[in-house]
Protein backbone atom coordinates (compact mmCIF):
# COMPACT_ATOMS: atom_id res chain seq x y z
CA UNK A 1 0.00 0.00 0.00
CA UNK A 2 1.17 3.46 -0.43
CA UNK A 3 0.32 6.52 0.32
CA UNK A 4 0.36 10.13 -1.76
CA UNK A 5 3.34 11.02 -2.05
CA UNK A 6 4.70 7.15 -3.36
CA UNK A 7 6.86 6.00 0.17
CA UNK A 8 5.62 2.23 1.40
CA UNK A 9 3.41 3.15 3.95
CA UNK A 10 4.14 0.08 5.77
CA UNK A 11 8.08 0.43 5.83
CA UNK A 12 7.23 4.03 7.20
CA UNK A 13 5.35 2.85 9.98
CA UNK A 14 8.45 0.36 10.83
CA UNK A 15 10.75 2.99 10.70
CA UNK A 16 7.92 5.38 12.93
CA UNK A 17 7.79 2.63 15.36
CA UNK A 18 11.52 2.41 15.86
CA UNK A 19 12.14 6.16 15.75
CA UNK A 20 9.47 6.25 18.49
CA UNK A 21 10.55 3.23 20.72
CA UNK A 22 14.46 5.38 20.76
CA UNK A 23 12.64 8.26 21.78
CA UNK A 24 10.10 7.46 24.45
CA UNK A 25 11.43 4.09 25.91
CA UNK A 26 15.48 3.90 25.06
CA UNK A 27 15.69 8.00 25.81
CA UNK A 28 17.79 8.44 22.65
CA UNK A 29 17.80 12.26 21.20
CA UNK A 30 16.45 13.29 18.21
CA UNK A 31 20.21 13.68 16.46
CA UNK A 32 21.11 10.10 18.27
CA UNK A 33 18.05 8.63 16.35
CA UNK A 34 19.19 10.00 13.08
CA UNK A 35 22.53 8.55 13.46
CA UNK A 36 21.40 5.08 14.49
CA UNK A 37 18.83 4.92 11.45
CA UNK A 38 20.98 6.44 8.91
CA UNK A 39 18.53 8.87 8.46
CA UNK A 40 18.42 13.19 8.30
CA UNK A 41 18.01 14.64 12.19
CA UNK A 42 14.52 16.38 10.10
CA UNK A 43 13.57 12.78 8.81
CA UNK A 44 13.98 11.41 12.46
CA UNK A 45 11.59 14.29 14.16
CA UNK A 46 9.14 13.61 11.74
CA UNK A 47 9.01 9.72 12.39
CA UNK A 48 9.00 10.74 16.36
CA UNK A 49 6.10 12.76 15.30
CA UNK A 50 4.28 10.03 13.11
CA UNK A 51 4.62 7.19 15.81
CA UNK A 52 2.39 9.47 17.57
CA UNK A 53 -0.22 11.07 15.09
CA UNK A 54 -0.52 7.39 14.16
CA UNK A 55 -0.69 5.95 17.83
CA UNK A 56 2.23 3.27 17.72
CA UNK A 57 3.23 4.83 20.95
CA UNK A 58 0.66 5.68 23.95
CA UNK A 59 1.45 8.29 26.35
CA UNK A 60 -0.72 8.10 29.71
CA UNK A 61 0.05 10.13 32.68
CA UNK A 62 0.24 8.13 35.58
CA UNK A 63 1.11 10.54 38.61
CA UNK A 64 -1.89 12.44 40.17
CA UNK A 65 -1.96 16.09 39.74
CA UNK A 66 -3.29 17.41 43.27
CA UNK A 67 -5.33 19.70 42.04
CA UNK A 68 -7.35 17.51 39.71
CA UNK A 69 -7.63 15.14 42.69
CA UNK A 70 -9.48 17.65 44.89
CA UNK A 71 -11.57 18.48 42.04
CA UNK A 72 -12.90 14.42 42.02
CA UNK A 73 -13.02 14.51 45.47
CA UNK A 74 -15.28 17.55 45.63
CA UNK A 75 -17.64 16.14 43.10
CA UNK A 76 -17.68 13.04 44.43
CA UNK A 77 -18.46 14.19 47.78
CA UNK A 78 -21.27 16.84 46.28
CA UNK A 79 -22.77 14.13 43.99
CA UNK A 80 -22.44 10.77 46.03
CA UNK A 81 -20.53 9.38 43.30
CA UNK A 82 -18.66 5.74 43.27
CA UNK A 83 -16.06 6.98 41.03
CA UNK A 84 -14.51 10.17 40.02
CA UNK A 85 -11.38 11.22 37.65
CA UNK A 86 -10.39 14.47 36.83
CA UNK A 87 -8.51 15.13 34.19
CA UNK A 88 -6.22 18.53 33.13
CA UNK A 89 -7.07 21.19 31.01
CA UNK A 90 -4.45 22.74 28.74
CA UNK A 91 -5.66 26.51 27.85
CA UNK A 92 -7.76 27.42 25.61
CA UNK A 93 -8.66 23.80 24.89
CA UNK A 94 -11.67 23.64 21.99
CA UNK A 95 -11.61 19.80 22.50
CA UNK A 96 -11.30 17.76 25.48
CA UNK A 97 -12.20 14.45 23.75
CA UNK A 98 -7.86 13.15 23.81
CA UNK A 99 -7.65 13.86 28.03
CA UNK A 100 -11.09 12.09 28.28
CA UNK A 101 -10.06 8.75 25.98
CA UNK A 102 -7.06 8.08 28.14
CA UNK A 103 -9.03 8.63 31.37
CA UNK A 104 -11.90 6.38 30.02
CA UNK A 105 -9.37 3.65 29.15
CA UNK A 106 -7.83 3.58 31.98
CA UNK A 107 -11.63 3.19 33.67
CA UNK A 108 -12.49 0.54 31.21
CA UNK A 109 -9.34 -1.77 31.84
CA UNK A 110 -10.07 -1.76 35.45
CA UNK A 111 -13.34 -3.03 34.89
CA UNK A 112 -12.50 -5.51 31.95
CA UNK A 113 -9.32 -6.49 34.48
CA UNK A 114 -12.22 -8.56 36.83
CA UNK A 115 -11.49 -11.94 37.13
CA UNK A 116 -14.75 -13.44 35.86
CA UNK A 117 -16.36 -12.54 32.78
CA UNK A 118 -19.43 -10.10 32.93
CA UNK A 119 -21.79 -8.24 30.81
CA UNK A 120 -20.49 -4.67 29.73
CA UNK A 121 -23.51 -2.02 28.60
CA UNK A 122 -22.41 1.00 26.23
CA UNK A 123 -23.73 4.28 24.76
CA UNK A 124 -22.60 5.86 21.43
CA UNK A 125 -20.52 8.94 20.66
CA UNK A 126 -16.96 10.68 19.49
CA UNK A 127 -15.50 10.30 23.09
CA UNK A 128 -16.50 6.67 23.84
CA UNK A 129 -14.85 6.15 20.30
CA UNK A 130 -11.70 7.77 21.28
CA UNK A 131 -11.60 5.73 24.25
CA UNK A 132 -11.65 2.52 23.00
CA UNK A 133 -9.33 3.68 20.43
CA UNK A 134 -7.13 4.08 23.36
CA UNK A 135 -8.01 0.57 24.64
CA UNK A 136 -4.94 -1.48 25.68
CA UNK A 137 -6.43 -4.93 23.12
CA UNK A 138 -6.96 -8.28 25.65
CA UNK A 139 -8.37 -11.15 24.99
CA UNK A 140 -11.39 -12.06 27.09
CA UNK A 141 -13.85 -13.75 25.52
CA UNK A 142 -15.81 -14.10 28.72
CA UNK A 143 -17.15 -10.25 28.42
CA UNK A 144 -20.19 -9.46 26.53
CA UNK A 145 -20.42 -6.14 25.10
CA UNK A 146 -24.10 -5.13 24.62
CA UNK A 147 -25.46 -1.83 22.71
CA UNK A 148 -28.06 0.39 24.44
CA UNK A 149 -29.14 1.93 21.65
CA UNK A 150 -29.50 1.79 17.97
CA UNK A 151 -26.66 2.54 16.23
CA UNK A 152 -28.49 3.46 12.83
CA UNK A 153 -28.60 7.43 11.24
CA UNK A 154 -32.04 7.82 9.10
CA UNK A 155 -32.44 6.29 6.01
CA UNK A 156 -30.21 3.00 7.03
CA UNK A 157 -26.36 4.34 7.29
CA UNK A 158 -24.70 3.31 10.15
CA UNK A 159 -23.01 6.10 12.62
CA UNK A 160 -19.95 7.22 12.51
CA UNK A 161 -19.50 6.66 16.42
CA UNK A 162 -20.51 3.16 16.27
CA UNK A 163 -18.80 1.77 19.71
CA UNK A 164 -20.01 -1.90 20.74
CA UNK A 165 -18.46 -3.67 17.54
CA UNK A 166 -15.11 -1.70 17.96
CA UNK A 167 -14.62 -2.15 21.80
CA UNK A 168 -15.28 -6.10 21.00
CA UNK A 169 -13.33 -6.39 18.70
CA UNK A 170 -10.86 -5.06 20.97
CA UNK A 171 -11.15 -7.33 23.83
CA UNK A 172 -11.93 -10.34 21.71
CA UNK A 173 -15.66 -10.38 22.92
CA UNK A 174 -19.09 -11.33 22.10
CA UNK A 175 -21.15 -8.65 21.24
CA UNK A 176 -24.60 -7.51 20.69
CA UNK A 177 -25.65 -4.06 18.28
CA UNK A 178 -28.75 -2.84 18.64
CA UNK A 179 -29.60 -3.18 14.37
CA UNK A 180 -31.81 -0.14 14.90
CA UNK A 181 -32.79 3.58 14.10
CA UNK A 182 -31.86 5.85 17.41
CA UNK A 183 -35.02 7.49 16.82
CA UNK A 184 -38.08 5.48 15.85
CA UNK A 185 -40.74 7.57 13.40
CA UNK A 186 -43.58 7.50 16.03
CA UNK A 187 -44.48 5.77 19.32
CA UNK A 188 -46.14 3.06 17.47
CA UNK A 189 -43.40 2.02 15.79
CA UNK A 190 -41.00 2.40 18.87
CA UNK A 191 -43.28 -0.14 20.30
CA UNK A 192 -43.31 -2.68 17.50
CA UNK A 193 -39.39 -2.58 17.40
CA UNK A 194 -39.44 -3.44 21.38
CA UNK A 195 -41.53 -6.57 20.63
CA UNK A 196 -38.25 -8.07 18.49
CA UNK A 197 -36.85 -11.51 20.16
CA UNK A 198 -33.45 -9.80 19.36
CA UNK A 199 -34.45 -6.21 20.83
CA UNK A 200 -35.96 -8.33 24.07
CA UNK A 201 -32.70 -9.82 24.65
CA UNK A 202 -30.60 -6.98 23.89
CA UNK A 203 -32.47 -4.77 26.88
CA UNK A 204 -32.55 -7.66 28.88
CA UNK A 205 -28.62 -8.35 29.09
CA UNK A 206 -28.33 -4.51 29.08
CA UNK A 207 -30.44 -4.70 32.70
CA UNK A 208 -27.69 -7.09 33.75
CA UNK A 209 -24.99 -5.19 32.68
CA UNK A 210 -22.49 -5.08 36.00
CA UNK A 211 -20.81 -1.86 34.52
CA UNK A 212 -21.70 0.96 31.87
CA UNK A 213 -19.74 3.51 29.99
CA UNK A 214 -21.73 6.63 28.12
CA UNK A 215 -21.44 10.00 26.51
CA UNK A 216 -23.56 13.29 27.16
CA UNK A 217 -24.54 15.60 24.80
CA UNK A 218 -26.33 19.25 25.59
CA UNK A 219 -29.38 20.63 24.18
CA UNK A 220 -28.61 23.60 22.73
CA UNK A 221 -27.34 24.99 19.32
CA UNK A 222 -24.58 22.21 18.86
CA UNK A 223 -26.20 19.91 20.64
CA UNK A 224 -24.85 16.47 18.60
CA UNK A 225 -28.22 15.56 17.99
CA UNK A 226 -28.76 18.36 15.70
CA UNK A 227 -25.03 18.39 14.48
CA UNK A 228 -25.11 14.98 13.51
CA UNK A 229 -28.42 15.17 11.54
CA UNK A 230 -30.27 13.39 14.31
CA UNK A 231 -32.57 16.09 14.77
CA UNK A 232 -33.64 19.22 13.37
CA UNK A 233 -33.21 22.39 14.68
CA UNK A 234 -37.68 22.82 15.26
CA UNK A 235 -36.95 19.73 17.36
CA UNK A 236 -34.12 20.92 19.26
CA UNK A 237 -35.83 24.17 19.96
CA UNK A 238 -38.88 22.46 21.16
CA UNK A 239 -37.29 20.05 23.40
CA UNK A 240 -35.47 23.57 24.73
CA UNK A 241 -38.94 24.88 25.16
CA UNK A 242 -39.77 22.24 27.21
CA UNK A 243 -37.19 22.40 29.88
CA UNK A 244 -34.45 19.89 27.81
CA UNK A 245 -31.12 20.37 29.07
CA UNK A 246 -29.59 17.25 28.00
CA UNK A 247 -29.18 13.74 26.66
CA UNK A 248 -27.61 10.73 27.26
CA UNK A 249 -27.72 7.38 25.18
CA UNK A 250 -30.73 9.36 23.23
CA UNK A 251 -33.32 10.26 26.38
CA UNK A 252 -33.45 13.66 26.89
CA UNK A 253 -33.91 15.30 30.04
CA UNK A 254 -33.77 18.43 32.24
CA UNK A 255 -32.31 20.32 34.50
CA UNK A 256 -33.35 18.26 37.48
CA UNK A 257 -32.29 15.00 35.42
CA UNK A 258 -35.35 14.08 35.38
CA UNK A 259 -36.74 12.99 31.42
CA UNK A 260 -39.40 15.12 29.56
CA UNK A 261 -42.46 13.37 28.95
CA UNK A 262 -43.23 12.96 25.41
CA UNK A 263 -41.34 14.65 22.18
CA UNK A 264 -38.03 12.39 21.30
CA UNK A 265 -38.22 10.37 24.19
CA UNK A 266 -41.42 8.10 22.87
CA UNK A 267 -39.74 7.13 19.93
CA UNK A 268 -36.00 6.67 21.06
CA UNK A 269 -34.86 3.44 20.48
CA UNK A 270 -32.88 3.20 23.31
CA UNK A 271 -32.47 0.86 26.40
CA UNK A 272 -34.32 2.91 29.94
CA UNK A 273 -31.82 4.81 32.22
CA UNK A 274 -32.82 2.80 35.22
CA UNK A 275 -30.50 2.69 38.48
CA UNK A 276 -29.51 -0.75 39.95
CA UNK A 277 -27.32 -1.15 43.13
CA UNK A 278 -23.85 -2.04 42.59
CA UNK A 279 -24.07 -1.34 38.93
CA UNK A 280 -21.32 1.38 38.05
CA UNK A 281 -22.45 3.87 35.44
CA UNK A 282 -19.39 5.72 33.85
CA UNK A 283 -20.08 9.04 32.09
CA UNK A 284 -16.98 10.59 29.91
CA UNK A 285 -17.87 14.36 29.06
CA UNK A 286 -16.63 17.83 29.25
CA UNK A 287 -17.16 21.19 27.93
CA UNK A 288 -18.79 24.66 28.81
CA UNK A 289 -21.60 23.63 26.54
CA UNK A 290 -22.06 20.38 28.42
CA UNK A 291 -21.56 21.88 32.41
CA UNK A 292 -25.78 22.00 32.59
CA UNK A 293 -26.49 18.50 31.49
CA UNK A 294 -23.71 16.85 33.07
CA UNK A 295 -24.75 18.67 36.71
CA UNK A 296 -28.22 17.29 35.53
CA UNK A 297 -27.07 13.80 35.25
CA UNK A 298 -25.57 13.83 38.26
CA UNK A 299 -28.59 15.46 40.53
CA UNK A 300 -30.77 13.42 38.53
CA UNK A 301 -28.46 10.21 39.39
CA UNK A 302 -28.45 8.90 35.88
CA UNK A 303 -24.84 8.31 36.23
CA UNK A 304 -23.09 7.57 39.73
CA UNK A 305 -19.14 7.47 38.31
CA UNK A 306 -17.84 10.88 36.29
CA UNK A 307 -14.69 11.11 33.81
CA UNK A 308 -14.37 15.12 33.10
CA UNK A 309 -11.38 17.77 32.95
CA UNK A 310 -10.33 20.74 35.40
CA UNK A 311 -11.95 22.99 34.01
CA UNK A 312 -15.47 21.70 33.62
CA UNK A 313 -15.29 20.21 37.16
CA UNK A 314 -14.48 23.83 38.17
CA UNK A 315 -17.61 25.02 36.20
CA UNK A 316 -19.96 22.07 37.82
CA UNK A 317 -18.98 22.92 40.89
CA UNK A 318 -19.76 27.07 41.04
CA UNK A 319 -22.87 26.54 39.14
CA UNK A 320 -23.82 24.22 42.10
CA UNK A 321 -22.90 26.99 44.60
CA UNK A 322 -20.44 24.56 46.05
Amino acid sequence: MRNSTGDNYSERLDDAARAGWLYYIAGYKQDEIARTMGVSRQTAQRLVAMALREKLIRIRLEHPIMRCMELADRLTRAFGLEACDVVPSAPGETSPVAGLAEAGARAMERELSAVRGRVIAVGTGRTLRACVEELTPMNRPDHTVVALLGHMMPGGLSTRFNVVVRLADRINAGHYPMPLPIYARSAQEREVYRELDTVKQIHRLAREAEVTFVGLGNIGPDAPLLVDGLMSQKEVDSYIAAGAVGEMTGWIFNAEGRLIQGLANDRVNSVPLTRRKGRRVYCLAAGSSRVTAIRAALRGRLVNCLITNEATAEEILALSGL
